[in-house]
């Protein structure tokens, strides 16, 4: 992994500023696409089609984004072609996504997670990687649905 960008909306603004933090304190390569102001709104598909972006510009960097639910966010990056962003509420799901999925984006619901809790996901997502295999058949086969439809 390269770097790791990181976005919020307005209700992921405090998770998203202990996220940078986490990630500081771990040594993690990462940038802050922010939004730097707490109190303005933002439009989630704003955020994650620029970290979406970034993401596909660095083939081995990841993204993170965080919302109120994750599930916009999420909804939002995956219509970037190349984007496998997964929304996570617990460990397993984070670890199945980058295993079975190879997701390059992680969603988190500030509005669902403690704090330590959201940390504990991302770190599980960092360190796991995809285990390739049966699993890599499936994965072309969601990028074929980006180009034509159906796979």
């Amino acid at each position: 992994m390269t770097k790791i960008f990181l976005s919020s909306d307005h209700a992921g603004h405090a998770l998203r500023a202990r996220v940078a933090r986490h990630l500081a304190e771990r040594h993690l390569p990462f940038e802050d696409c922010g939004p730097a102001d707490a109190a303005a709104r933002v439009d989630y598909p704003d955020e994650a089609g620029k970290v979406a972006n970034l993401v596909l510009q660095h083939p081995e960097g990841r993204g993170i984004l965080i919302c109120g639910s994750g599930l916009g966010m999420a909804i939002a990056a995956n219509k970037v072609p190349g984007i496998r962003a997964a929304d996570a509420w617990n460990r397993d799901v984070a670890r199945l996504s980058r295993e079975h999925n190879d997701a390059n984006i992680l969603c988190l619901g500030a509005r669902f997670l403690h704090e330590d809790e959201a940390l504990s996901i991302i770190d599980v997502w960092l360190a796991t990687a995809f285990d390739g295999g049966r699993h890599a058949t499936r994965v072309a086969k969601i990028s074929a649905l980006e180009s034509k439809g159906s796979p």
